[in-house]
């Protein structure tokens, strides 16, 4: 689930930035900055790195109940709700660093247009997801540095975004249960 979100979102920008500037490479790529070695991911170089910094559950997630009040619940997993902490480093160096502030001006004017992806705007979605909504999440100065330093050490120009998702595990109902409303004196079902 979480690696079809963010492929979601990396090909979403993709297309936008070929439709915005232009040519047929991929200028987002779904990858880690540094190597397990330490050394740089090549394929990251020159690009706009999506790389997951962090997963939360969404505790406050809204959660309507089913429609007509109470009805027979199947047992089944709860949905987990999920927040994606999603950073968008513009990894461009030296004399391409004005590039790496246009890719990363065009990905905030992307969201800031379009923070939802869903099946009406993104046909192609998987249909594990529902929707993914954006918001851009501010870090202090503190978070940031810490950040960077788990990260690589040193800091790009990014910028983080909350991705909230639903992932959904119902598919391993093992039985029904009946919901009880209210019992009365004599212990009847009411």
């Amino acid at each position: 689930m979480i690696d079809a979100a963010l492929k979601q979102v990396a090909h979403q920008l993709n297309q936008h930035f070929r439709h915005r500037f232009g040519g047929d490479e991929d200028l987002v790529v779904l990858s880690n900055l540094l190597e397990q070695n330490g050394g740089p991911v090549p394929l990251a170089q020159n690009k706009l790195v999506l790389f997951l910094a962090g997963i939360e559950r969404d505790v406050i997630a809204h959660r309507a109940l089913p429609p007509g009040g109470l009805q027979p619940r199947t047992l089944t997993p709860e949905p987990v709700y999920l927040n994606l902490l999603v950073m968008c480093a513009a990894n461009f160096s030296g004399t391409n660093y004005a590039e790496a502030l246009k890719c990363l001006s065009a990905t905030i004017a992307f969201f800031q247009a379009r923070p939802v992806l869903d099946h009406q705007n993104c046909p192609g979605m998987d249909s594990a997801l529902e929707r993914l909504t954006l918001n851009i999440e501010n870090l202090s100065s503190a978070e940031m540095h810490s950040l960077w330093s788990i990260h690589s050490g040193r800091y790009l120009p990014s910028v983080m975004y909350r991705v909230r998702l639903v992932s959904v595990d119902g598919q391993w109902a093992r039985g029904r249960d009946i919901l009880i409303g209210q019992t009365d004196v004599r212990g009847s079902l009411s």
